[in-house]
């Protein structure tokens, strides 16, 4: 299951609409890893003036793998996180979670390419 949705949560989404607010706080207790990296990501990013910030330090754990793999390839967990943190994310090799600054259009471009997949491969990888 990718998140633990508390009953309250549930019903909610049951008989109507359930806010980013309410569903942020699901995937921040749920997925605790990756919303941690997320945010690490964005407040590098924030402190800077790159383009982007991204993380390239494997998980400790597959659980923590998980969490991340879990988060980044829900369209709704992914669209809620970055409408909540204003960026773009892309994600790379089951670990490189990167924050886009909104206007970096060709940065993003670049860093979701073939070539920039194909170039960030790593025999270390192979299981990831």
């Amino acid at each position: 299951m990718s998140l633990t949705v508390p009953a309250d949560l549930a019903e909610r989404a049951r008989t109507g609409e359930v806010d980013d607010a309410a569903f942020l706080a699901c995937v921040r207790d749920s997925l605790p890893y990756a919303w941690t990296l997320i945010s690490g990501v964005v407040g590098e990013l924030r402190a800077g003036e790159a383009e982007f910030a991204d993380n390239q330090v494997p998980p400790p754990d597959e659980e923590a793998r998980g969490q991340l793999l879990r988060a980044l390839a829900s369209d709704a967990m992914r669209g809620a996180l970055e409408r909540h943190f204003g960026v773009r994310l892309a994600f790379q090799n089951c670990h490189r979670v990167a924050a886009f600054r909104p206007d970096a259009a060709e940065a993003l471009t670049r860093f979701t390419s073939p070539r920039a997949q194909l170039l960030n491969q790593s025999p270390d990888l192979v299981d990831c």
